[in-house]
């Protein structure tokens, strides 16, 4: 997990392709794994009813192949993260180890939701996302290295360009990802407009 206020130029790692498009929060997160009081071990249930049969037993997705095994950068297709806002679905993939994400399109609320995190999450064009999944296929041991200020995806000795929200590019950058950081630079202004509620009696704690 990222430090609050930690700059994010980029992520490097292997990378492991999930195929296909619209593939929607419930997939990445079934609902009955969100009853935890945290976020904490979430991370195990990510994708699960792909994953897993009913009695545990393993289908064969890639994120149990073991030739992507300490994968960091998952790699998809369109509209990925559609379906609920639930932000468990960015804090699964987190804390499943992935740290960026590589597709054709996002949902813009999911990708929001990750920005905050300080995942990173790069859109790039059709024929990109072909060539960066046949890479990764035909050798899970390539490198990827998604560069933020350049908004460069490498891999290998390749190199491809991709597009991300200005904002989120600015956030991460400036290492405002999670609106915490936001409340921490500016809470002398918090302070000041608490002071002047007269119902504000938490004022001396802040």
């Amino acid at each position: 997990m990222r430090k609050l206020g930690e700059i994010v130029t980029g992520v490097a790692g292997r990378g492991v392709v999930v195929p296909g498009d619209d593939i929607d929060t419930d997939r990445i997160i079934p609902a009955r794994f969100m009853k935890c009081v945290t976020f904490d071990g979430i991370g195990q249930y990510l994708f699960h009813h792909v994953r897993f049969a009913d009695d545990g037993t393993p289908k064969g997705h890639p994120l149990d192949d073991p030739r992507f095994e300490g994968a960091s950068i998952l790699v998809t297709g369109r509209n990925f993260g559609c379906g609920s806002s639930r932000e468990h679905a960015p804090q699964a993939l987190m804390r499943f180890g992935i740290s960026g994400v590589i597709a054709t399109s996002f949902a813009e609320i999911f990708y929001g939701n990750c920005t905050m995190l300080g995942l990173v999450c790069a859109r790039v064009e059709d024929d990109v996302q072909e060539a960066i999944a046949a890479a990764v296929l035909a050798d899970p041991t390539v490198q990827i290295a998604i560069d933020v200020p350049s908004l460069t995806v490498t891999v290998g000795a390749q190199s491809y360009p991709f597009t991300m929200f200005s904002s989120a590019r600015d956030a991460l950058l400036n290492g405002n990802w999670d609106p915490l950081r936001e409340l921490q630079v500016r809470m002398d202004k918090v302070r000041g407009v608490a002071a002047k509620l007269p119902y504000a009696g938490f004022t001396s704690g802040l």
